[in-house]
């Protein structure tokens, strides 16, 4: 590094660096209050049964743990990708975006405590863990023991093909299909406009400034993906027998949420069949993107806009 070094301000992964400096923010600084008490209030609103409010509280505890436990894991499970990259930039951009894979966990670990736990204890109901077994499926354990997996290769076999399997477990299906999905249920679910749902604002407050970031990731991802394929001459393959084997697993673990109801039909919200169709519709569009070489990756307003 001598005298006229420089960075490359150019580059996409230099810009996505610079759009998290300027896009910070503070999962504390988000209201919570009205979350707390509009769930509470939902017993009394909705005259509904003890069975009805446990299952109902069941959804969204099970959506809630899986994303602080997905959080924390991916946080744990960033740094051989900074390891593995070379250039400053992409380096620079890795470093935001560890910092906000904890702050996302962050935010889910305080929502936890100060509005799903006090909810529960309010309505007569035990407090609970977002750790306890019952919150998630096997494909949802299986899915992050094999992104892990891909991660640390890197650290032994840092090759084209490696890397592109590597963000294809991460940025491609843990961030891009099943996050994405679940984000837009969540958000479609509790923003005010459901019937016989209540309205959780800080809840959909704190999942549009995760998606912000979170756009930042995926279209990194994305990016290089496209990269190797059509620049390093990584066979599309590849990608396609990657995704064929952990695409599934995003399914199923959408479809676990459901477990707790006896009939999901009957939930008043956005249920498991749109929500399977939108992460199908989201895999195929992100393809598109990255194999077409003649289409651009988009915007980061775009790459996780809910519809």
């Amino acid at each position: 590094m001598g005298a006229d070094y420089s960075l490359g301000t150019s580059e996409h992964s230099y810009r996505y660096y610079r759009n998290a400096v300027e896009g910070h923010w503070d999962p504390y600084e988000i209201d919570l209050e009205e979350d707390r008490e509009n769930l509470v209030a939902m017993a009394d609103d909705v005259d509904w049964s003890d069975e009805e409010i446990e299952n109902s509280t069941n959804i969204l505890g099970s959506a809630l743990a899986m994303f602080g436990a997905g959080e924390e894991s991916v946080t744990e499970d960033l740094a051989p990708l900074a390891v593995a990259l070379e250039s400053i930039e992409d380096q620079m951009f890795i470093t935001t975006q560890m910092y906000e894979e904890a702050k996302h966990a962050d935010f889910f670990d305080r929502y936890w405590r100060e509005v799903i736990n006090p909810a529960r204890e309010a309505v007569g109901m035990g407090t609970t863990s977002p750790h306890e077994d019952r919150w998630y499926a096997d494909e949802y354990i299986d899915l992050f023991e094999r992104e892990e997996e891909a991660m640390h290769r890197l650290l032994d076999e840092n090759t084209p093909e490696n890397r592109v399997k590597a963000h294809a477990h991460y940025h491609l299906t843990v961030e891009g299909i099943l996050a994405q999905t679940g984000y837009w249920g969540l958000t479609k679910n509790f923003d005010g406009t459901a019937d016989d749902l209540p309205h959780l604002p800080g809840l959909v407050k704190g999942i549009k400034l995760i998606r912000g970031d979170e756009a930042r990731h995926v279209g990194f991802g994305m990016k290089k993906v496209k990269s190797a394929i059509h620049d390093e001459g990584v066979d599309e393959e590849v990608l396609h027998s990657t995704l064929e084997d952990i695409v599934p697993l995003v399914q199923k673990t959408v479809m676990h949420v459901w477990d707790a109801v006896d009939d999901p039909r009957d939930f008043p919200g956005t249920g498991p069949g749109r929500l399977a169709q939108y992460a199908a519709d989201r895999h195929q569009g992100r393809m598109k993107q990255m194999l077409d070489a003649d289409t651009e990756i988009p915007e980061l307003e775009e790459l996780t806009a809910l519809e």
